[in-house]
């Protein structure tokens, strides 16, 4: 199968903006199958598809260099991105080089992966030959494994909600207190880990994703909260209860992303 020039969605955070299909294929036609981990490959291609994994995974503390705060890509893209309405990894090499409507023009999957590192890690892009680029490229190749060219796989992005609901922030507070202060508290800061790491991610703050990225959109946030949050409890929110506390997060504080303006598309309300 071959690399058709992240997410790197990334967020994200995050890879949600599609490819127009080939005319013989009809959207989300694929279902979402992680391959078997007996199909990883001996040799080289097969310790760069386990290097890219564990990047995905270990992002902070493998590339300290180019992660400004406390995330992994695995934050938003969970369990190394294989879960759907998580931002998944798979097919992607199916889908780029595509159109991004954030960009206004074609991008490939290495200028995707780096928009996360800049705006949802806060922090600098990989150089497009770097080992640890091509170890991402690799991982996300194998995870696409037999998916056509063109083709959308059901569940990619970070799922929906219904976008003419209004935002009520003040309530979507109390159901952060409620329902997200828990794991990433009730300053939005994580848990620690005892290591330098999280256990559950920053939300808001020094160490969280900054105004560029992908979360730090109100739908784009309350379609993953709707989707996988609370961490467990996955869909026990209604759409309304999501879009509040998504509303909350988006207007509290965070790094500035340096690129320029936030994201034109973000609609923090």
């Amino acid at each position: 199968m071959k690399i058709h020039c992240l997410f790197p969605a990334l967020p994200v955070f995050c890879l949600v903006v599609g490819l127009v299909a080939s005319p013989t294929v009809t959207a989300a036609d694929v279902p979402l199958v992680v391959p078997a981990e007996s199909t990883i490959p001996a040799g080289p291609e097969g310790d760069a598809i386990r290097l890219g994994r564990q990047l995905m995974n270990d992002t902070r503390k493998q590339l300290p260099r180019n992660v400004g705060n406390g995330l992994n890509c695995s934050s938003c893209h969970i369990a190394g991105g294989t879960q759907a309405n998580a931002g998944p990894y798979v097919g992607l090499t199916a889908l780029f080089p595509m159109y991004n409507a954030r960009d206004g023009r074609v991008i490939s999957l290495q200028t995707r992966i780096n928009d996360c590192f800049e705006r949802s890690m806060n922090g600098h892009p990989l150089a497009w030959d770097a080992k640890e680029m091509n170890a991402m490229l690799m991982y996300i190749r194998w995870l696409s494994t037999g998916v056509p060219v063109g083709s959308q796989v059901a569940g990619r992005g970070m799922g929906q909600v219904d976008p003419s609901l209004k935002p009520d922030r003040a309530r979507g507070a109390t159901i952060y207190v409620a329902k997200c202060a828990s794991c990433h508290g009730l300053q939005g800061a994580g848990t620690p880990d005892g290591s330098g790491g999280y256990v559950f991610p920053p939300v808001w703050g020094k160490q969280s994703y900054n105004t560029g990225a992908g979360m730090a959109r109100t739908e784009t946030a309350a379609a993953f909260i709707k989707s996988k949050m609370p961490m467990g409890q996955p869909d026990s929110l209604s759409d309304q209860d999501a879009i509040d506390v998504a509303d909350y997060v988006a207007h509290q504080p965070r790094p500035v992303f340096a690129g320029g303006k936030p994201d034109a598309q973000a609609k923090r309300r």
